[in-house]
């Protein structure tokens, strides 16, 4: 059940990150708040590298009821929770926190980022994980939010590459459990060696963002393979142009984007709200936008 602070005043949420100014969060939470009637306002916040803390304090101080945590302070605000849902806990990564008044138990913090993942790769681009092999590219906070949600859909594999072979060794450990239960084989591994012909691929690496050549050779597509990057925008278009190069088939983050945020209004709000009208009204604004420039 959703609820607000006062009938005149809509409550406050926010996207806190460096950069932010980028983010398609307050599109999207506006068009999820008129779809299903919830009022609220929903902002960009940039916050200082070394100031991360504090702006989320004062946002909190200020009012406001919740709020998204993207780049590069997913790993930081676990800290500030006093406590974690599941996949938070898991993934030691957050992206979404609700702060309440009325909550005697502190900051809820958890985790939608894997979730909207998996919800994108199977709703909406139609491509089962089931019996699956997959990459996993990356092991920092957006990698960690991701492998959780990806063992419970059970692929038969999952294969985390990262630069620094030991962060993905550890990220693995902490999901070594679940991957049991689930009956699914979960491995580490280096950029240079990653296995080949994979049939999901997903870059949570920061390759993109930076402008970077994509990390991985191109053997690990098999034909057909989905090549999912989480950025999208401008940002992908590398990674995008090198899937579609090697025979594989090409997909932005917007999605997942789209799918997490769904994911977090439920949590703040008590109700989830259709995705594919926002998801359409986010590609035609790309598309315009691409022409534009």
């Amino acid at each position: 059940m959703s609820s607000s602070s006062s009938p005149a005043t809509p409550d406050r949420y926010a996207v806190l990150g460096n950069p932010v100014a980028h983010s398609r969060s307050p599109f999207i939470h506006a068009a999820f708040a008129e779809a299903t009637g919830e009022r609220l306002v929903y902002e960009r916040l940039l916050a200082p590298l070394d100031g991360f803390g504090a702006t989320l304090r004062a946002f909190a101080a200020e009012g406001g009821r919740g709020c998204n945590v993207t780049v590069p302070f997913k790993l930081d605000v676990v800290a500030l929770c006093a406590r974690l849902g599941e996949r938070a806990r898991l993934a030691q990564a957050v992206n979404v926190v609700r702060f309440d008044p009325s909550d005697a138990g502190g900051w809820f913090g958890d985790n939608t980022d894997g979730v909207g993942l998996v919800n994108d790769i199977q709703g909406n681009a139609g491509v089962a994980l089931s019996g699956a092999r997959v990459l996993l590219v990356g092991a920092g906070g957006a990698a960690a939010g991701a492998l959780g949600p990806l063992l419970d859909a059970a692929p038969a594999e999952v294969v985390v590459a990262n630069r620094t072979p030991d962060k993905a060794v550890a990220l693995c450990a902490r999901h070594q459990a679940l991957a049991g239960r689930q009956g699914v084989v979960l491995r580490a591994t280096g950029l240079d060696r990653p296995g080949e012909r994979f049939d999901v691929v997903v870059n949570a690496s920061a390759s993109s963002l930076e402008g970077a050549a994509v990390p991985v050779p191109a053997s690990v597509l098999r034909a057909g393979a989905l090549a999912l990057d989480m950025m999208y925008g401008p940002a992908a278009t590398g990674f995008l142009r090198w899937a579609a190069g090697h025979g594989g088939q090409p997909r932005d983050g917007l999605g997942m984007l789209v799918e997490q945020a769904a994911e977090a209004f439920r949590l703040w709000r008590g109700v989830r709200p259709a995705t594919a009208p926002v998801l359409a009204a986010l590609r035609q604004q790309l598309a315009r936008e691409a022409v534009a420039t």
